[in-house]
């Protein structure tokens, strides 16, 4: 498997997705339409696990299908090698590749997830990750389970999209930018931009349970994504090591509190996100060896979060047990039950 090259002597992403969004009014020509689109996501990746954790959320599962590229790729593609034959069932393509060429002949950029793909069609639809979930939280309403909380509350939209924006530019987009740095100068740089941001979010967070306050919103799903990654690829792997997120009470707590609150930890692949860093980004990890640490049954430790007040889904409901077809399989997780808690 032919891997690609990511380091870089500045690390800069490239952002130049499909634009397109579905929407009520199908301004962009997608409507919303359950049955008719399926998201492409992978655990591995934080980008997709934000889509996967808000349409869990939201109770979408039955509304938008989901296919899991497994958790390693080459430098083409993301390739569907966990289901039988190697083909998306729905889709019935090896590769996403396949999808993007289907609607953009010889798509010329990368191929990533998420991606929300128009089954009828077979073609992409959009990669634009960010938007994406925005439009899951507000467009598709009608469609939500009973209790969906509200992840992208309207009083508080202005001020979310400065937290976000930070944490985004300076942690979410920071550890890639220390792991993918190509001089020393760039690295120190990034190394010192990611841990004035991570010091920023452990005062914030000492003193109110989650990013916007009392419950859960989409800030929360971001960073979450970035956290759960931290001490088993990002410190090691990406030298982002001042020190762990264990060594920092207020966001440690925060992340337990977010990993054992149903939609977030049950989505989780330890494995197939250890698996993914290690093994694809050979410039920095030429071994492809996968560390077998760090231990994780400590996620599963008491929290004492409830302290600060809040209830996650604010006057909402947690979801109901994860569908069998979509459970983590990884031996390296801890098991959550549908009431949050650890199963033995």
């Amino acid at each position: 498997m032919a891997q690609g090259s990511y380091v870089e002597p500045s690390f800069t992403r490239d952002t130049n997705y499909i634009p397109d969004r579905i929407t009520r009014d199908a301004r962009d020509g997608w409507p919303v339409e359950p049955g008719r689109y399926r998201l492409i996501a992978a655990r591995a990746c934080p980008w997709a696990s934000r889509a996967i954790i808000v349409r869990r959320l939201l109770g979408l599962e039955d509304a938008i299908s989901m296919g899991l590229a497994g958790p390693t790729h080459d430098a083409n593609s993301w390739t569907f090698d966990l289901d039988p034959g190697g083909l998306d069932p729905v889709l019935q393509i090896p590769r996403l590749k396949d999808a993007y060429d289907g609607r953009f002949p010889d798509y010329p950029r990368g191929i990533t997830v998420p991606a929300i793909v128009d089954v009828p069609t077979g073609g992409v639809v959009t990669n634009d990750f960010a938007p994406m979930i925005t439009d899951l939280a507000t467009q598709w309403t009608e469609h939500f389970r009973d209790g969906a909380p509200d992840l992208y509350p309207e009083p508080l939209r202005a001020e979310m999209e400065e937290v976000m924006r930070r944490v985004y530019t300076e942690v979410n987009n920071g550890v890639y930018r220390c792991g993918f740095a190509g001089s020393q100068e760039a690295y120190d740089e990034a190394y010192g931009r990611l841990f004035t941001a991570l010091d920023w979010l452990e005062e914030r967070l000492a003193g109110q349970r989650y990013l916007m306050g009392d419950a859960i919103t989409m800030a929360d799903v971001n960073l979450f994504t970035t956290l759960v990654r931290f001490d088993p690829v990002y410190h090691g792997h990406f030298k982002c090591n001042r020190g762990k997120l264990i060594e920092l009470p207020a966001l440690w707590g925060y992340a337990r509190d977010l990993f054992q609150t149903p939609g977030f930890g049950d989505t989780v692949d330890f494995t197939q996100i250890k698996q993914h860093y290690y093994v694809v980004h050979r410039d920095i990890n030429p071994t492809g060896i996968v560390p077998m640490g760090p231990d994780l049954s400590n996620w599963m430790t008491p929290h004492g979060r409830e302290s600060l007040g809040g209830k996650a889904f604010g006057d909402g409901t947690a979801p109901g047990e994860i569908a069998v077809a979509e459970r983590v399989p990884s031996a390296d997780n801890p098991v959550l039950g549908p009431d949050g808690l650890l199963l033995t």
